[in-house]
């Protein structure tokens, strides 16, 4: 069956996209922690992180580190903390959430998707031309 992350790689569900080449999607979090909140996934679906081919795994990483320095610098926060805990979808993804602090990763996220804001974030940091 397929994921969520599946169906909006398929375009069956909307998404804010940042970034997106033949191997993955970055996406905004519809229920970010802090504005900014991305999700780096990879369009082959597979449940863990630890079970992507190494060569997709790296890729991953690679394009987490570019679109995190990216973020940083246009949204001016202090760092970008990553989070891969696996559990909320079972489809791989990295985590992207820029903070200025620890107590940054403890905020709640909404509980409906604040769409203006959402598209207002997606404007200021796409990497997509």
């Amino acid at each position: 069956m397929d994921s969520i992350f599946t169906k909006i790689i398929k375009g069956e569900i909307p998404s804010n996209k940042i970034f997106e080449d033949d191997r993955c999607i970055v996406i905004l979090d519809i229920h970010p922690i802090q504005p900014g909140h991305c999700l780096v996934i990879p369009k082959k679906q597979i449940e863990f992180i630890w079970q992507l081919e190494d060569e997709l795994y790296h890729h991953l990483w690679a394009v987490s580190k570019d679109v995190a320095l990216h973020i940083q610098n246009i949204l001016g926060t202090k760092r970008v903390a990553v989070v891969v805990d696996g559990e909320q979808v079972s489809h791989a993804h990295i985590q992207l959430i820029p903070v200025n602090g620890a107590k940054d990763l403890h905020a709640t996220p909404p509980s409906e998707p604040d769409f203006p804001a959402l598209e207002a974030i997606s404007a200021k940091i796409t990497m997509i031309s």
